[in-house]
């Protein structure tokens, strides 16, 4: 069986670690650059941001998903089930990252701010070169959580009937009427987080300063 299924697996396997990587390659450069503009952009501009953090922290991302696909061709925006699997997590995780990235700016204390102006470093080149990498610090470990988090919420895709690998994994179940298909997936979604797990432990060794 487990040869049987192991090309279908792999296949679900392929779609879910592309989704992944589209998604967190997007989301977290987007997540800072909103967390950027909320801290430092006017006022109304961060109560804007604050609300579509808002609707986007306080609705399920399975709901999400059913509405960019089911819900948008209503007022005439059609996408195919890929794209609309990969902007609806985007625009969600993008907003839960920038919250994060907004936490690690807010936690670095005033004083650096205002000893980076009297010292005449520039503000721009004193924030990327003194500021941001003690942000990113900060926030390694809750990224890190929000990284390992979207391994495995990519078999939401399933409700836009997209073949990622809890699909291919419960389609498997059904034909051979056994447990062993979800076995194998588990093990494979173990295998992604373990790489993700070491590759952040290094990090965070590399970022001790």
């Amino acid at each position: 069986m487990i040869q049987t299924i192991w090309p279908t697996l792999m296949n679900g396997l392929g779609m879910t670690l592309r989704i992944f990587c589209i998604v967190g390659i997007t989301s977290i450069p987007l997540g800072f650059l909103i967390a950027i503009i909320r801290v430092y952009a006017p006022k109304w501009v961060g109560a804007l941001i604050q609300v579509y953090v808002f609707i986007m922290r306080g609705t399920p991302l399975l709901l999400q998903l059913m509405f960019f696909f089911f819900g948008l061709p209503f007022v005439g925006i059609v996408m195919d089930r890929f794209t609309a699997a990969i902007l609806a997590f985007i625009i969600n995780y993008a907003a839960y990252y920038a919250e994060i990235f907004r936490g690690g700016i807010m936690a670095i204390p005033r004083g650096q701010f205002e000893s980076i102006e009297v010292l005449g470093i520039g503000k721009v080149r004193g924030f990327f070169r003194i500021i941001i990498p003690q942000v990113f610090r900060i926030v390694l470990p809750s990224v890190g959580n929000e990284i390992i988090s979207l391994v495995k919420d990519t078999s939401l895709v399933y409700i836009l009937g997209i073949g990622e690998l809890l699909r291919a994994g419960q389609i498997a179940a059904n034909t051979y009427a056994s447990l062993i298909p979800f076995i194998g997936v588990g093990f494979l979604y173990l295998i992604i987080t373990g790489f993700i797990t070491v590759g952040l432990n290094w990090l965070e060794t590399r970022r001790k300063y």
